[in-house]
């Protein structure tokens, strides 16, 4: 017979992880700073500013403090119970073995499908740098660097993604400073701007609060990746306190970096004179005399991508890990090397992602296309359980055990419930979005049959 809900028992003491302990302090602190720092900000920034104009502002704002909630309630859980498997392990305390199954392998799957555009991105941006390069050949390189990296020690995954978010962040500030001394007319050949790119070509809102809308719906994914902050401190060496320390740090220099950028963007030029599909980063280093501005953004944007591949790569190894841990996949998986990295869990998420990108290649219009739509949706159901989880858990941590509240959700229980209404309204209005109906629909279906499992599970469970 399967184990009674979790939620009804006393919390079960901390499990020893027999992955590596590599990761440092700075590693974590600079992961939860970069990892949501991308491709979808230095270039998709762009569709939602097309539809929402200057309310881009207030779009990010909203996308943002809902993303920030998600990553303190993550990091308030991870640093209670810290874990290889994350929300994933949290769902299934908090709920019970369906609730991890299902959470942890749609986790998966986003991540091997998502995998593909970042390293067919890369390997675009690369082949204009050495056309005489092959893009497929370009996607082998980077699978094969990342796939020996994350096969090492799990310092090495720190050490690329320190210095890859410290690049990007070190642009973003850059962007910053530059962009403000532009606004203020302090560049050479600059004067002050003023406030009418703000209040003219329609006003703030041009296309009202309806654009304030669908630029939230064009950027809310942009937030993706947050996650990995606190599936990645289960191997540092003190997990409650770097966890905790990374959160702390990460979500208003976070909030900083978005909103900044966008405040910086749409004051220094008419937000209808930027181009569809050119990066606005670009077209403001472009206007305050930067040169090569677009070569420069080609590489932050070629960094960025290759970060989300790499932690993408690792994040999706140490799910699966985790699931089958727990006996939701295949036990064989468990292999753990002696510098504790479970290189079984790397060459399985590299197989389907190398699978994904493989479809990306040949049929990206159709196969790929439908495989993409259908993880479309699913962050904001991963984002829902995590709510629902810390929801649960809360209240039985401070009952049981509440030393290990080293790190505590705000106004807890109003915000929670509070982010659970936001992430309720983007699907709702998802639904009546034209371009995104399909991805909530598609997605719809591939949580639906996850879910299908879990419960065919559960009743031969019982049945055993």
């Amino acid at each position: 017979m399967p184990q009674a809900p979790l939620r009804e028992t006393a919390l079960p003491d901390l499990p020893e992880e027999p992955l590596g302990h590599g990761l440092k302090q700075r590693h974590l602190t600079m992961l939860g700073l970069g990892g949501v720092i991308g491709a979808g900000l230095f270039v998709g920034s762009g569709g939602g500013i097309a539809v929402a104009g200057p309310g881009i502002i207030v779009s990010y704002l909203l996308a943002g403090a809902l993303a920030m909630l998600v990553m303190r309630m993550l990091g308030e859980m991870a640093a209670a119970m810290p874990a290889s498997g994350s929300f994933s392990v949290h769902a299934e305390r908090a709920m019970g073995r369906w609730a991890g199954f299902s959470v942890g392998w749609l986790y998966w799957f986003l991540l091997v499908v998502v995998l593909a555009v970042e390293a067919t991105g890369a390997a675009k941006i690369a082949n204009g740098w050495a056309p005489g390069v092959p893009q497929w050949a370009w996607v082998l390189v980077f699978m094969v660097v990342f796939t020996v990296s994350n096969l090492a020690a799990v310092r090495n995954f720190g050490e690329f993604e320190f210095w890859f978010a410290a690049l990007k962040v070190f642009a973003i500030v850059a962007f910053l400073v530059l962009g403000g001394l532009a606004v203020f007319g302090l560049l050479p050949d600059t004067d002050p701007v003023g406030l009418t790119n703000l209040t003219g070509q329609g006003g703030f809102l041009p296309n009202g609060w309806e654009g304030v809308v669908s630029g939230v719906l064009a950027v809310i994914f942009a937030f993706g990746g947050l996650e990995v902050v606190t599936i990645a401190a289960a191997e540092s060496d003190d997990p409650a306190r770097s966890v905790s320390r990374a959160v702390r740090s990460a979500v208003w220099r976070i909030l900083l970096f978005y909103i900044g950028s966008m405040a910086v963007i749409v004051t220094l030029l008419p937000w209808d004179s930027l181009e569809p599909g050119q990066s606005p980063y670009v077209a403001v280093l472009d206007s305050i005399g930067i040169p090569s501005a677009g070569q420069i953004m080609n590489i932050v944007v070629f960094v960025a991508l290759l970060s989300a591949l790499n932690a993408n790569l690792y994040g999706s190894s140490r799910m699966v890990f985790s699931l089958a841990e727990r006996g939701e996949a295949p036990k064989g998986l468990l292999k753990v090397s002696g510098g504790g990295v479970p290189r079984r869990a790397v060459l399985a998420s590299v197989a389907f992602g190398f699978a994904s990108v493989v479809l990306n290649l040949l049929w990206p219009e159709s196969v790929f296309l439908y495989m993409l739509n259908a993880v479309g949706a699913v962050l904001l159901f991963v984002w829902t359980l995590i709510a629902v989880s810390q929801l649960l858990l809360r209240r039985r941590i401070e009952r049981e055990t509440p030393e290990r509240l080293v790190l505590r959700m705000w106004a807890f229980p109003y915000l929670t419930w509070l982010a659970l209404a936001g992430m309720a309204a983007v699907l709702v209005l998802m639904l009546f979005d034209d371009s995104a109906r399909t991805q909530v629909l598609w997605s719809a279906g591939a949580t639906a049959l996850v879910l299908l499992v879990a419960w065919v599970r559960e009743v031969r469970a019982r049945r055993g």
